[in-house]
């Protein structure tokens, strides 16, 4: 069996949960090095993660000629350098979300993969729910009509210190902005996912809690090229969580009341029906075995770098940028 031979650059809350543990269990993978940028903890960051070897600059990885792949989980400022080093290195990228600070540099990272013949995906894991699929089958079919109106909500209330691990996602010139880039980006993508190109979108995001370099509530409306309407709600300030899908259609509904979880309320003219269409329980596990198929089967992955810009494009419109 073909396997990919992978580094991992950086070392975070999601690598140790979702992404190391994905690369160490696909049968096509090899989580061979790790870096991280300090130097005192990169022996033990290597052996928590289940990897041979570890670097304490990503320019030694990258460099390293048995990686064939790496996965960049560093902070958005960081994402387009590393991705074109990596690529000019003949290493594949599988990028964190969002792709990078701007359009322009999404651009750059697209063209420096394509010039060096690798392939860029990014990491909107979401794409490969079960429960979307079975949305996207559902609407397919006309079951219930012509899809009028899309919303979403995404609400975690996030309010660190200066010492915390994720404070840089409140800093502008890290992370570019605030909820809206951080996981509003990946209700976009679905967006995109389900109802296709977006012909307008208006935005407004501010501070309604928080006094802050970046927005801690923000809304969304698009207008997409089917006529449907979307609207996407977002923020850091609310106590009660959120996380809903609600399609509706011209003869029925789809209700998703908690997305990571796939339960699913369908009604249509025949009835209504609750459906179970749960994740795995790796999300990252599907995303990365896409794109081991795509390098090996050299294709494009599901969630290339071309979704990746358009969803970039869309939150510099949405947050004013």
């Amino acid at each position: 069996m073909r396997r990919l031979t992978w580094g991992l650059i950086g070392c975070g809350d999601i690598v140790k949960k979702r992404v190391a543990p994905a690369l160490r269990d696909i049968a096509s993978c090899h989580l061979y090095a790790v870096a991280r940028s300090r130097s005192d903890l990169v022996e033990s960051s290597a052996r928590e993660l289940g990897a041979s070897k570890g670097y304490s600059t990503w320019q030694e990885l990258i460099h390293d000629p048995k990686i064939e792949a790496v996965y960049i989980a560093t902070p958005v400022y960081l994402h387009a350098e590393m991705t074109m080093a990596a690529a000019a290195a003949g290493k594949h990228v599988l990028c964190e979300k969002p792709m990078a600070m701007n359009p322009g540099d999404c651009d750059k990272m697209i063209q420096a993969c394509r010039k060096h013949n690798v392939k860029l995906g990014i990491a909107y894991y979401r794409h490969f729910y079960p429960v979307l699929n079975r949305i996207k089958t559902v609407t397919a079919s006309g079951a219930i009509g012509e899809i009028v109106y899309m919303q979403m909500n995404a609400f975690n209330y996030f309010d660190p210190g200066p010492t915390h691990p994720r404070y840089w996602l409140l800093q502008k010139d890290k992370s570019g902005g605030g909820p809206m880039f951080d996981f509003g980006c990946h209700r976009i993508e679905i967006f995109l996912n389900l109802l296709g190109r977006v012909k307008t979108v208006k935005g407004f995001c501010s501070n309604v809690l928080f006094s802050r370099e970046v927005e801690d509530t923000g809304t969304a409306f698009f207008h997409f090229d089917s006529g449907a309407h979307g609207v996407l709600s977002i923020t850091h300030a609310a106590a009660e969580p959120q996380d809903t899908v609600n399609v509706f259609g011209s003869k029925g509904s789809m209700l998703v009341p908690v997305l990571d979880n796939g339960t699913i309320t369908l009604k249509t003219p025949q009835g209504e029906s609750i459906e179970n269409h749960p994740p795995p329980a790796n999300f990252h596990q599907p995303l990365i075995e896409d794109f081991v198929h795509a390098v090996i089967e050299d294709r494009e992955p599901k969630v290339n770098g071309a979704t990746g810009q358009e969803v970039n494009r869309l939150l510099m419109e949405i947050c004013g940028i």
